[in-house]
């Protein structure tokens, strides 16, 4: 008698990406009752959730097809739809046309980062992004509004400043801007003892102002792909902003032997 194979999913990484669905699902109700602050907030915790379930995987060995899938799904709830919404209902209602394509635009960009994404999987360079990576973009649209709220901000008498925010994020994630991944970091080995300080401080700086110190760090972030790409190159060119990026771009894709030392 053959054995038959074991069907099923990975219950950890699924439980963990299913967290962040709901993180971001709970944002949209939240902004849809007037609680902005716990949307914002929630739309934070998606991302916690969304660092930890890919790490996780790796960790315990329980990769798969379908939780990859599942990953950029819930992606596109909630670094996708539900800060297009969130924005929508706190600052973009008021502008009739203006406001709803502004959050449009936003939500078809981060559709088509996931899918450019997904697509360009063990052939881009790890180091960098292509474009501002949706959570990071989340954070940006979600920390302006956090903002708002805590400073008694109301949305729609600042419509066009969000209006801007929300359809630039939504912009830069389909831009060729260089931005730095940090996945290089290796959070494993050893640091000095001074680092371990750095790092109390920057929690202690975050918790002082927490919605301010986000929205300035991910705005600092969100500017700095264009700085990064602009400074690299000799002369711009359409290719470096948007469109297909240069096949010849070290930086955007591996070469072939270096593709084929990894393979090997």
């Amino acid at each position: 008698m053959t054995e038959q194979k074991h069907r099923g999913i990975y219950l950890l990484p699924n439980l963990l990406t299913t967290a962040g669905l709901f993180s971001g699902f709970f944002a949209v109700v939240s902004s849809m009752n007037g609680r902005f602050e716990a949307a914002a907030v929630a739309i934070f915790v998606a991302m916690i959730f969304d660092g930890l379930d890919g790490r996780v995987a790796r960790m315990t060995n329980t990769q798969s097809e379908f939780g990859a899938e599942y990953d950029s799904m819930a992606d596109m709830v909630s670094f996708g739809v539900a800060p297009a919404l969130v924005a929508y209902n706190w600052g973009l209602s008021g502008l009739g046309k203006i406001g709803w394509l502004a959050a449009f635009i936003y939500v078809a960009g981060a559709a088509l980062r996931l899918a450019r994404f997904n697509t360009q999987v063990g052939i881009a360079d790890n180091r960098y992004f292509q474009g501002l990576a949706s959570p990071a973009a989340a954070a940006l649209v979600a920390g302006l509004i956090w903002v708002g709220v805590e400073y008694d901000v109301d949305g729609n008498d600042y419509g066009i400043i969000v209006a801007l925010i929300t359809g630039i994020a939504g912009l830069l994630m389909v831009s060729n801007f260089k931005y730095n991944s940090f996945k290089e970091i290796n959070l494993s080995g050893k640091v000095p003892f001074v680092a371990l300080l750095l790092i109390m401080l920057v929690f202690v700086v975050v918790a002082t102002e927490p919605a301010l110190v986000l929205f300035i760090v991910f705005a600092l972030y969100a500017l700095a792909g264009p700085i990064n790409t602009f400074r690299t190159v000799e002369k711009v060119k359409l290719e470096h902003v948007v469109g297909d990026a240069d096949e010849n771009d070290a930086d955007f894709n591996k070469s072939e032997s270096e593709q084929d030392k990894n393979n090997s």
